[in-house]
């Protein structure tokens, strides 16, 4: 049976009434993670308001928020058939677009809609500047942290957001939309950025989530630097304190769901750990950590392929 296609994804959309950047943001990648798509609803309502309360706000450019997987977001799902996430590669967007739809899974369908909304709104905007910023939660409690491309605006973005970078994360994993949306796909400079706003229930995720936002677009040049408070400075950095600034990852634990994969209870983002520390088991026995470093995103949810990644500390 043919699968119905999702219905508009769209969060919300701003439109300046001067030339800019287009600005977008994807949440709920993994529909376990509300924060971003709560704080999203929150940044479109303050656009609205923001004339209002304060005439000379200027806004350049276009900003545009969509869910991520629309269908697992609904159920609560980090996914229904596979992890979205880790999809975006030139050859699968390539297998999918050729495909009949009901030959479609879940996961097919909402990396086909959500491409055609990004492309929707990127050929929509006519920008010569295109940043992305993708905005997720763990399983774990802990600090918060950004992720960055090699490209250097895509570092300096993620460094504006006054959260630990984690260098080197992209090869460690596949297939992310930080993977894929680029210059070689889109002809037009791009800039991607994910940012990890906290645990996925916890209600501060959503404030830092809004504070990343706002600090992004200021960084790009949505809006001016006098436009924002200095609590969305605040928020971050008083949530990134004792923590590095910078940190490479150097191990990624890869699972599959017939691992029986199980994280020993306790462990924080950022907590350090050493070298033959036990930190999960599953059925072939104990699991140690590799060597000494920082754990980061150790899994604490039913679903997921990566069951701890290890940094080190550089900055």
């Amino acid at each position: 049976m043919q699968k119905k296609l999702a219905p508009k994804r769209l969060i919300g959309r701003h439109i300046g009434n001067k030339n800019g950047p287009l600005f977008i943001c994807i949440a709920g990648m993994h529909g376990n993670e509300p924060a971003g798509v709560r704080a999203l609803e929150t940044v479109f309502h303050l656009l609205d308001r923001e004339p209002e309360v304060n005439p000379d706000f200027i806004f350049k450019g276009r900003i545009a928020g969509f869910i991520g997987n629309l269908r697992a977001f609904r159920e609560g799902k980090r996914f229904i058939v596979k992890d979205l996430n880790r999809q975006w590669t030139a050859e699968n967007v390539q297998r999918i677009r050729a495909a009949p739809t009901e030959d479609l899974d879940s996961e097919d369908l909402e990396l086909l809609e959500l491409l055609a909304a990004v492309e929707a709104e990127i050929e929509a905007s006519q920008s010569e500047r295109v940043v992305m910023l993708d905005l997720h939660t763990t399983s774990a409690a802990g600090g918060i942290f950004a992720i960055a491309t090699d490209d250097p605006e895509s570092i300096r973005i993620a460094t504006g957001l006054h959260a630990p970078v984690i260098t080197g994360m992209l090869r460690g994993i596949h297939g992310t939309t930080l993977h894929y949306f680029n210059k070689e796909i889109f002809n037009r400079p791009i800039a991607a950025a994910a940012f990890e706003a906290g645990q996925h229930e916890e209600p501060l995720s959503v404030n830092r989530s809004i504070s990343a936002i706002i600090n992004c677009m200021r960084s790009i040049g949505n809006v001016r630097s006098e436009d924002v408070e200095n609590r969305h400075d605040e928020i971050l950095i008083e949530y990134s304190k004792d923590l590095p600034k910078i940190a490479d990852l150097i191990k990624v634990h890869p699972i599959k769901a017939e691992d029986g994969f199980e994280m020993r209870p306790g462990y924080r983002n950022f907590q350090p750990v050493i070298q033959g520390e036990v930190l999960a088991k599953d059925r072939n026995g104990v699991i140690c950590s590799p060597d000494d470093g920082l754990i980061l995103m150790p899994l604490y949810q039913p679903q997921g392929s990566d069951g701890f990644f290890i940094v080190k500390q550089i900055a």
